[in-house]
């Protein structure tokens, strides 16, 4: 198993992980984050030593400032309407706090909407140093609880779809992303996205109902049907109604929203939600972990310049070596927007090397393209 990020330190997130002290009662090299110590008074009362440790966004009683070495550092939480040292990724329960499905209204008042709203209040760019430094705090732990949450995973099982948010639920290229993401995480893969509506969504709810029939298959996508796009009426309630209807906890998935475009909400259907405040280190992440390949679906201007980043990427092999750059849907990426062909040209031209791409209408197809990838590694082991 590959490990994707590594620590000088030992991180606890949670007081259920607090550590013992050596011998001496000294605790030593210790990043502790997000940690309440008033909600373990024995702990505190214990007299720990601790060395060389740093305190983020922690809570700690006045009886335990006293062991605390010179050497330790402390960021106090700061007083914003998101937490910046958050110890984990989000998910649909953390994200969507205070929404009640069936009850629409209540999703003005929910998390998401929240911190939406005070970023666009603030300013997307604002001039306001503290908020600058609570976002910039709040993505560096968004990005390490994402590293923590992949190191799980073999890197070259990590496979995204890219696609525009405009794709509905209605249409068959919304059908065939569920179709791809469903066979290959019954295949092990890991299928991430930038977790908002349209194909995103669909990465998402195949990866859901992995391990389900297809006849529950049809069945989701009637239940979803009756909110084409996010815009749409329902579009959140019907998700949260497919979920309570085929449960599961088995299959993972990874969406990556950002509240830069926080008016296109992120699908519940991610089971880990990785927001960020910046769209550059988003989708740089996004980009960056899809080791086992990139699925590209019709989109707009983001879409081909995610097109063109990868293609720069697997050019000069950034990571060690290239990985499939899969197109679906032959019409749009031949004529509509003639990416393809001019990815072709420009790699016998010798302008761009080491970009193994295909083109495709068919989910079958396309599943085939990125699991022949990880079947040729094995082979050379």
């Amino acid at each position: 198993m590959n490990s994707i990020s590594n620590h000088p330190y030992r991180e606890i997130e949670s007081v259920e992980n607090l550590p013992a002290p050596d011998g001496s009662g000294r605790i030593t090299r210790m990043v502790f984050q997000n940690i309440d110590f008033n909600q373990v008074p024995q702990y505190v009362a214990a007299g720990h030593k601790f060395i060389d440790c740093c305190f983020m966004g922690c809570r700690i009683p006045k009886e335990m400032e006293r062991g605390l070495g010179k050497k330790c550092l402390i960021f106090p939480a700061l007083d914003l309407t998101y937490n910046s040292f958050r110890g984990g990724l989000y998910n649909r329960s953390s994200l969507y706090e205070g929404y009640t499905p069936g009850k629409e209204e209540t999703f003005a008042d929910c998390y998401d909407t929240r911190v939406y709203n005070d970023y666009i209040q603030n300013g997307k760019h604002c001039d306001n140093i503290l908020e600058t430094l609570g976002r910039s705090l709040h993505d560096h732990s968004i990005e390490n609880a994402m590293f923590d949450f992949l190191s799980h995973y073999d890197e070259k099982q990590i496979v995204a779809v890219m696609g525009g948010h405009a794709l509905k639920r209605t249409d068959k290229q919304y059908r065939n992303v569920v179709t791809i993401s469903k066979a290959l995480v019954e295949k092990g893969k890991l299928m991430a996205s930038g977790g908002g509506p349209g194909a995103m969504e669909a990465t998402h709810l195949g990866a859901w109902m992995a391990g389900r029939t297809a006849k529950e298959v049809d069945d989701a996508l009637s239940i979803l049907e009756a909110a084409p796009t996010f815009r749409d009426e329902g579009w959140l309630r019907t998700a949260f109604e497919v979920i309570e209807k085929y449960p599961q906890e088995r299959f993972r998935s990874l969406g990556i929203p950002t509240w830069f475009y926080g008016h296109e909400p992120a699908t519940p259907f991610a089971t880990d939600i990785a927001k960020f405040f910046s769209n550059s280190i988003r989708e740089d992440s996004l980009l960056a972990i899809a080791m086992g390949g990139i699925i590209y679906t019709p989109g707009s201007a983001g879409t081909l310049q995610e097109i063109f980043q990868d293609a720069a990427q697997n050019h000069y092999e950034t990571f060690g070596y290239a990985s499939p750059m899969v197109f679906l849907g032959k019409e749009f990426f031949t004529k509509d927007v003639p990416v393809f062909p001019l990815l072709e040209d420009l790699v016998r031209k010798g302008r761009y090397k080491n970009l193994p791409i295909s083109l495709t209408d068919d989910p079958v197809e396309a599943v085939k393209h990125i699991l022949a990838f990880t079947e040729q590694d094995n082979k050379k082991r």
